[in-house]
C-alpha cells in the first residue's frame, strides 16, 4: 500500500495528465499541490511510483504519466465522489420526460446524449425481445383472407404478425381467440412461446387452431438489435496514432465483440475497466465505464462509455449512473 505522500502524488499526476494530456513533471506537482515538500522530493518519490509500476516515463518527455495501474489505484481509491452538473442533469431530465419515441429511437438518442455529455464513444444495450413480458393482445381482421396480431411489451416493443384465413373464420371466433391468447400470454415472456403452445394445443376449444397459428407466427428467431453504439468520431480524435484509432473504430463496429466486452464485465462485477482489464486487445488503450440498467427491479440492460485510459473518470461514472437510471425510470413507467 502507497504512503500518504505517494498517494497525494500519484492523485496529483493522474489528475494533471487527464486535464491536460500532457506529461506531468515534478516541479508542476511541487507548484501546484501542497505538498510541503520540494521538487526534488517528489521527483524521488515518482521515480518509486514509477519503479512501482504506478507511473511510466515517456522517452521525449522529463514528466511522467499513469499507467494502468496508476489509473486503477485512483479509480479504487482515490476517485473523487462524481456528481452531475445542474446543468447536465435538466438536460438529462428534459430528454427523458420527452422521450415519446419507440424503444429503438429511444435507446438510440440515449446513446447520442451519452457522447454529447461525455464526448466519449458510447454504448447501450436495451432490453431483448426475448425476455420481455406481454403486455397486451390484439388480434384485428384486415381482409376476409388476412387478419394480424399485434402484441405489445414490456420493454416498449410491439411484435406483429399476419396469418391467411378462411372465409368461416368469424368476428365471436376472433374475439374468442384473443381471449384466449391473453390468457395464454399476457404478464409471461415472449421467449415461452414453445410452452404457450403445448398448452393451447391441450384444449379442445373451437379457437385452438386459429390461436396454434397466431403463435405459431410469433415464434421465430429474433434478432436482437438493441444495440447502439455513438460517438466513434470522438474516439478518432483521443488519440494521435493512427493504429490506434483504426482498431478502436473497427471494433467498435463489431457488435458481438462490444456485448462480450459488457457482458464480460458486468459478470465480473466490474463498473470500470482500465486498458487490457477488459480482455479485448484492440482497445487496450481504452477505458470502459459500465453501468446496468433496471426497470421493473430486473436488469434490462446497460449503458457505459469508452474512451481514452485518460479519460476523467469521476464525470464518466456520475454521467453513466444518472442516465442509467432515467433510462431505467423510463422502461418501467413504459
Amino acid at each position: 500500500m502507497l504512503d500518504d505522500r505517494k498517494t497525494a502524488i500519484l492523485r496529483a499526476v493522474v489528475e494533471e495528465y487527464i486535464a491536460t494530456a500532457q506529461p506531468v513533471g515534478s516541479v508542476h506537482i511541487a507548484k501546484i499541490r501542497d505538498l510541503a515538500v520540494s521538487s526534488a522530493t517528489v521527483r524521488n518519490e515518482m521515480a518509486v511510483l514509477e519503479r512501482e509500476g504506478y507511473l511510466t516515463h515517456p522517452h521525449t518527455s522529463a514528466g511522467r504519466i499513469p499507467t494502468d495501474k496508476g489509473y486503477r489505484f485512483f479509480v479504487d481509491n482515490l476517485l473523487p465522489i462524481g456528481k452531475l452538473g445542474s446543468i447536465e442533469q435538466e438536460k438529462v431530465g428534459s430528454f427523458f420526460e420527452n422521450a415519446h419515441f419507440r424503444l429503438e429511437e429511444t435507446l438510440q438518442r440515449t446513446s447520442m446524449l451519452l457522447t454529447q455529455l461525455t464526448n466519449y464513444a458510447s454504448v447501450v444495450i436495451g432490453p431483448t425481445v426475448e425476455v420481455a413480458v406481454v403486455r397486451s393482445v390484439q388480434m384485428v381482421r384486415l381482409s376476409g383472407h388476412h387478419m394480424t396480431v399485434v402484441v405489445v411489451l414490456s420493454n416498449g416493443s410491439v411484435e406483429d404478425a399476419q396469418i391467411e384465413i378462411t372465409q368461416d373464420v368469424s368476428d365471436d371466433l376472433i374475439a374468442r381467440a384473443n381471449a384466449r391468447l391473453e390468457k395464454l400470454l399476457v404478464a409471461k415472456p415472449l421467449r415461452d412461446l414453445k410452452q404457450r403452445r403445448r398448452e393451447n394445443k391441450q384444449s379442445a376449444e373451437v379457437e385452438t387452431d386459429l390461436c396454434e397459428k397466431i403463435l405459431a407466427a410469433l415464434d421465430h428467431d429474433r434478432n436482437d438489435g438493441n444495440f447502439f453504439v455513438g460517438g466513434a468520431a470522438q474516439m478518432a480524435e483521443a488519440f494521435d496514432a493512427v493504429e490506434i484509432v483504426r482498431n478502436v473504430l473497427h471494433t467498435l463496429e463489431q457488435q458481438f465483440v462490444v456485448v462480450t466486452l459488457v457482458r464480460d464485465m458486468l459478470n465480473r462485477g466490474l463498473s470500470v475497466a482500465i486498458g487490457a482489464e477488459h480482455g479485448v486487445e484492440p482497445l487496450s488503450a481504452c477505458s470502459v465505464v459500465l453501468s446496468p440498467v433496471r426497470a421493473d427491479g430486473q436488469t434490462v440492460g446497460t449503458v457505459g462509455v469508452l474512451g481514452p485510459t485518460r479519460m476523467n473518470y469521476p464525470q464518466a461514472l456520475a454521467t453513466v449512473d444518472y442516465v442509467s437510471d432515467r433510462l431505467g425510470r423510463r422502461l418501467t413507467d413504459n
